[in-house]
């Protein structure tokens, strides 16, 4: 089916292949190369439509965007254009990444702004929790390791995304190899994508300095942006938010208490997770900018901090007339060396260089074979060896 994008048309529908629409005698090729099969959506200032690229052998899909502000006056439509027009150019400036939808045309035609991107065949987040439920502390963390390094590069390129929410985080349908959510009983999910640029912005510093228009969605953006003035860390708390509504499976307006001014979301989880984890999460949705993570790589860097487990090594008791000595790391030679001065010292034979002698308490004298073979024990808790003890010898 060939879809006419003329937006007073009032038959749209067309046969495959044709070029110019039956309805109203529309051009249906954008420019010459792109046919919209059928319409995916509609926001704010734009419409979006599932097409194929006629130009190339395999015709690919990919997504066709269309100026089409709902919002009318001059202001608000003059606004909406910018905001069109950078997303296409915040999608150039960003180049590839297999995380974010690659740019492929922006262009007129027909008196309307079109913008071609890359096509992510898959689901969105709030799909995949209307599908599956909600998420677990696994999962979430999962998404977090996927995410963030995405986050970090487009932070990097001095870009702020203002809108992260779980509409604009699509999982793709295909499965690669190291997929971080392919514990989740899906039929298929994969790598996660950050789409739908049309709120970023340029975070220079003249522009960090300046209040602007306040976007982003309502629960998901963070205090500052209400005021125009969204930083690196609003693209945080936007994503903190996300995972706290992908856990819960509440919208943030029943997880956050107005009267207290905090979240509540604990009391929501579908499932218990990890104190260290919800205190990651709390701090990514910090109201205050200075007590919230400053940047993706700060997340990162609690998300993946692992305390090794402790050595769990059961303490032997001494043998009397020896000191009880702690593991530590030395050489098979070295640790030879150091008992050979032991055992002279309980035979009363001198060794050379004996430069720090260890303090042996009294004790009675021993025979060498009890002294070899307490010394051999001694031995084998220097090396973690399993050195057997050999029969006593009468």
């Amino acid at each position: 089916m060939s879809y006419c994008l003329n937006p007073r048309c009032p038959s749209p529908q067309n046969p495959a292949g044709a070029n110019f629409c039956r309805t109203c005698g529309s051009k249906l090729l954008l420019k010459d190369r792109y046919r919209t099969i059928k319409p995916l959506g509609q926001g704010g200032f734009g419409k979006t439509f599932l097409a194929v690229d006629e130009d190339k052998p395999s015709h690919p899909r990919c997504v066709i965007k269309q100026f089409f502000p709902q919002a009318q006056g001059t202001n608000t439509v003059q606004k909406a254009a910018e905001l069109f027009t950078q997303e296409a150019v915040r999608l150039d400036e960003l180049g590839k990444h297999p995380q974010i939808p690659e740019l492929l045309a922006y262009f007129s035609q027909d008196n309307q702004q079109y913008l071609v991107q890359e096509f992510i065949d898959g689901r969105d987040l709030a799909h995949e929790l209307a599908m599956n439920s909600a998420f677990n502390e696994a999962q979430v963390r999962s998404l977090l390791s996927d995410l963030l390094p995405v986050l970090q590069f487009v932070h990097q390129h001095q870009v702020i995304h203002r809108d992260i929410k779980p509409e604009n985080i699509i999982s793709r349908a295909s499965v690669p190899p190291a997929s971080p959510l392919t514990q989740r009983p899906l039929g298929g999910v994969g790598q996660l994508v950050l789409v739908d640029f049309g709120a970023a912005k340029v975070a220079t510093g003249t522009a960090l300095a300046r209040t602007g228009t306040a976007i982003g969605s309502a629960g998901y953006s963070a205090p500052e942006q209400s005021f125009g003035r969204a930083v690196f860390a609003s693209d945080i708390y936007g994503l903190g938010v996300t995972c706290i509504h992908l856990l819960t499976n509440q919208h943030p307006f029943d997880l956050f208490d107005p009267n207290e001014n905090a979240w509540v979301w604990r009391d929501s989880l579908k499932s218990p997770i990890s104190d260290a984890f919800g205190k990651i999460l709390d701090k990514m949705v910090e109201s205050a900018i200075n007590r919230r993570y400053q940047s993706a790589a700060e997340v990162l860097k609690d998300l993946n901090a692992q305390t090794p487990p402790a050595l769990a090594v059961k303490p032997q008791t001494p043998t009397a007339g020896v000191k009880s000595t702690p593991p530590v790391t030395k050489s098979p030679s070295i640790i030879d060396a150091e008992l050979a001065e032991l055992k002279s010292q309980f035979l009363g034979v001198p060794t050379p260089k004996s430069a720090n002698p260890p303090s042996i308490p009294p004790s009675p004298p021993k025979s060498p074979s009890q002294i070899d073979l307490e010394l051999e024990e001694l031995r084998s808790q220097f090396l973690g060896s399993n050195t057997k003890k050999p029969p006593a010898q009468n």
